[in-house]
């Protein structure tokens, strides 16, 4: 088993699967895929497995699980079990700067999730981590996305995780615009497990909306749905090249 797995959310659920065969569409990512059940002490995780790499989808294969209640520690044990070493997380988020358009891509350098839950493998002192993205291996990410993305890249940026699964109010993203340059749900919490697992973690992040009361009027869902439809085709394109050569 190749040591790659693919983490994703929003950007990434799946399309539909041949009901006969399981196999992804072809025109989904990752193309052509079998489904495959991930066996670790934290409990199964259905994959992907693209042959060279895992595809796990963080919310859930069959039903939805909002960002609030993941558990990132049975995700990544279970990739890590799998024979996994690093992470290429594949994040939808909102921008907290106008000059950060939908349909850009991100590749953040840091994260601030001060105000998220307690989560941890251990429970003792080896929680004691110094979390962060994996500077060698982000820099191997954002070098292959700079070959194949067909969207706007930049390079840093810091990834606010807020609480979720509702948006924030157009007054907390002020606030939030202060410090950082998108807002999500789970990359920074995914990250720190991946550093207490020892896998090397790095992501990337689609801005499928501006942040409520960012745009000219207040977010809906159906303008949420609205980017992510609209960036899907050449996001899923530039994963399949993307991932195939941070696989070999």
């Amino acid at each position: 088993m190749a040591g790659l797995a693919v983490v994703g959310g929003h950007s990434i659920l799946p399309p539909e699967r041949d009901p006969q065969t399981q196999q992804q569409d072809e025109a989904g990512f990752p193309a052509g895929a079998q489904r495959r059940q991930l066996r670790c002490a934290a409990g199964d995780v259905s994959a992907l497995d693209a042959g060279d790499y895992l595809v796990v989808q963080r919310h859930g294969l069959d039903t939805y699980t909002p960002a609030h209640l993941v558990d990132h520690v049975r995700n990544l044990r279970a990739v890590a079990a799998a024979g996994c070493d690093r992470v290429l997380a594949v994040s939808s988020v909102g921008s907290l700067h106008t000059e950060l358009a939908v349909g850009s891509i991100l590749v953040p350098d840091d994260f601030i999730a001060l105000d998220q839950p307690a989560t941890s493998v251990h429970h003792d002192a080896r929680s004691h981590i110094v979390p962060g993205f994996s500077p060698e291996w982000r820099a191997r990410v954002l070098g292959a996305w700079r070959g194949h993305a067909e969207l706007a890249i930049r390079d840093g940026g810091v990834y606010w995780q807020s609480n979720g699964p509702r948006f924030e109010t157009p007054a907390e993203v002020r606030y939030l615009a202060s410090f950082a340059d998108v807002v999500g749900m789970t990359v920074g919490s995914e990250c720190v497990i991946a550093n207490e697992l020892g896998l090397q973690y790095a992501a990337v992040c689609i801005v499928d909306n501006l942040a409520n009361g960012l745009g000219s009027s207040l977010l809906t869902p159906e303008e949420f749905a609205a980017g992510k439809a609209a960036n899907a085709a050449s996001l899923h394109r530039a994963l399949r090249s993307v991932a195939a050569e941070l696989a070999a």
